[in-house]
């Protein structure tokens, strides 16, 4: 399907109709061979609270941004290579239902369906796009992703040091390794994550040692369970963090 969609007109249409969506504040989107697999709305799970972003499925990227008029207007483009990306089911808890994580080097973070259905087909069709690109390019998998950001409202406290109570004075931080929300006592070092930043970025004291040292790091799991922390979980790019 994709090779005869590839250079058709419909196709084109449909790229250039994405575009026009994202204004100018976008990046071009049309390259020989990129074929739009398909888009819809997804509930991101961001560092606040969770919130609905349009995503787009190419044959060889993932697009999302914000919504401001439905069908007509986004803004804040985000592109992702699929070539970095893999993806991990998340258990149905709660309102939170139908999700599943999308991990690359640089960002990760959490995403939920309307209905399993549509999750499915979507873990469906990104996982052919991922491996029909690194059967192409000879590539190994992304062994290397980084960590999922607990939201804001599953940490009242420091989920580091387990004294400090977060207050409008007291800010939230997150470690850039490890993805725990602590205080600015507990992550004051900063560490070069060379997949995630040119510069020195923000980790937790316990993180710190860890990679200095040259330790294994113990990972936090992926499941992505509520209940697992006794604070608050999230990621997300569209709040600042520092």
């Amino acid at each position: 399907m994709v090779d005869r969609l590839a250079n058709s007109e419909a196709n084109s249409k449909r790229i250039g109709v994405v575009e026009t969506c994202f204004g100018t504040a976008g990046q071009p989107l049309a390259i020989p061979g990129r074929v739009l697999i398909g888009e819809g709305v997804l509930t991101k799970l961001c560092r606040k609270r969770p919130k609905a972003r349009q995503f787009f499925l190419f044959n060889d990227i993932l697009v999302y941004g914000n919504i401001v008029i439905q069908k007509k207007k986004y803004n804040k483009q985000h592109i992702i290579p699929l070539e970095s990306v893999t993806i991990d089911t998340v258990e149905d808890e709660g309102d939170l239902r139908n999700g599943w994580l999308i991990k690359t080097p640089t960002k990760s973070f959490a995403v939920y369906a309307a209905t399993a259905t549509e999750k499915s087909e979507w873990m469906s069709h990104i996982s052919k796009c991922v491996s029909d690109l690194l059967e192409k390019s000879g590539k190994s998998p992304t062994g290397e992703h980084a960590a999922v950001w607990v939201p804001d409202s599953e940490a009242t406290v420091c989920m580091r040091c387990q004294k400090m109570k977060f207050t409008p004075v007291n800010r939230r931080h997150h470690c850039r390794k490890c993805g725990f929300v602590v205080c600015g006592p507990c992550s004051e070092k900063k560490y070069l994550l060379p997949s995630q930043s040119s510069k020195p970025v923000r980790v937790c004291e316990f993180c710190y040692k860890q990679l200095s040292t040259g330790a294994t790091l113990p990972t936090r799991s992926d499941s992505y369970s509520r209940s697992e922390f006794t604070g608050n979980i999230s990621d997300d790019d569209d709040d600042d963090d520092s």
